[in-house]
């Protein structure tokens, strides 16, 4: 008898784009700090240890957090750390922020996670992961608290995919 694996976590489809648009940039910034300080006739091992260093912050900093789902799971995994929440067993979900608003998702262990909305909206798989364990939470009596913010972010993807679908085929 065949045993099947447990299906592969889904993933963040824009993540590698993400992650090489902030290796671009860290290089282009080391290169030209390297050229500028070469071409100044200052550049020494020291002044070269230092860019490369002020390059890796560059890469820190822009590279995006990635977010991965699976039955009944959520992380996202940043340069430093690695969150991850229960979606089978949500308490709470808040939606902070205006202009850069984010998903704070809260279990039933005490973890916390912050998730940025747009990212499960340009990934189907991992809505369908959250929306899945949300619905449990909801079944087993967990999720007391922001079942009304994700079902208003549930609606604006449906709508969102519906609008594209008809762009697509020309109907809209």
């Amino acid at each position: 008898m065949r045993t099947s694996s447990p299906p592969a976590p889904a993933g963040d489809r824009h993540w590698r784009g993400g992650a090489t648009l902030a290796a671009c940039c860290a290089v282009g910034f080391a290169a030209l700090t390297l050229l500028v300080d070469w071409d100044a006739g200052t550049l020494t091992p020291a002044r070269a240890a230092l860019w490369t260093a002020l390059s890796a912050a560059v890469l820190a900093v822009l590279l995006p957090p990635r977010v991965s789902a699976g039955p009944g799971w959520l992380s996202v995994r940043g340069p430093l750390r690695r969150r991850s929440v229960r979606t089978d067993a949500l308490t709470a979900v808040g939606q902070y922020g205006d202009v850069s608003s984010h998903l704070v998702l809260r279990d039933a262990y005490g973890h916390r996670l912050e998730v940025d909305p747009r990212v499960l909206a340009a990934s189907p798989l991992l809505w369908h992961e959250l929306d899945t364990g949300v619905r449990r939470s909801l079944e087993r009596g967990t999720l007391c608290q922001g079942a009304d913010v994700l079902d208003r972010l549930g609606r604006r993807i449906d709508a969102d995919t519906a609008r594209a679908v008809l762009r697509a085929s020309g109907l809209l």
